[in-house]
């Protein structure tokens, strides 16, 4: 009991310390607690952020860094066209990376049948980037078979995440 009204000052003092950005008398509009040097553009895109289409979380998450496919499937469906024609564009937009092309299977079957068709995934990733422009030397594909889930329970909701393909960039820019 001895802490409470210490704890609560301690609160009342951080959060009185995030009321005012320009507490400073910093007028910069680009200057803010994630961006403190305005390293910003004139528009607002903080370089390396989600909103820099140039960055690999701008792929990520706006463009879309997976695919699904059904069960026992390596048949591209509709919306992984649709979200693989974004990242061809975006690779051949940026083409300072290099893609690796995950293939990924769901928990059943064995590990021998998951790897193979973990590869037909990845392999039906690559064609399809391949047939948008996207030069060979830049695309390499990986099989994990099962060995690599994002979700771990045996039901068809987890089985359904865990049938994909992750197009995972390397290199770009350094700065």
């Amino acid at each position: 009991m001895k802490f409470l009204p210490m704890s609560l000052l301690v609160a009342a003092v951080a959060l009185s310390a995030c009321t005012n950005p320009n507490r400073f008398g910093n007028d910069d509009a680009l200057s803010t607690p994630a961006n403190p040097a305005g390293t910003a553009g004139l528009n607002g895109i903080v370089p390396g952020s989600a909103n820099d289409p140039t960055s690999t979380a701008y792929f990520n998450q706006t463009v879309g860094d997976r695919v699904l496919f059904l069960i026992d499937q390596s048949t591209l469906t509709a919306e992984g066209r649709s979200t693989l024609d974004g990242q061809a564009g975006w690779l051949m937009t940026n083409s300072d990376y290099q893609a690796i092309i995950e293939g990924h299977a769901d928990e059943q079957g064995t590990r021998e049948y998951n790897l193979a068709l973990g590869a037909r995934r990845a392999n039906a990733v690559r064609e399809y980037l391949l047939s948008k422009g996207v030069p060979a030397s830049r695309l390499r594909v990986v099989s994990y078979g099962k060995e690599r889930p994002i979700e771990i329970c045996s039901n068809e909701a987890c089985y359904a995440k865990n049938r994909r393909a992750v197009t995972v960039l390397a290199g770009g820019q350094t700065s």
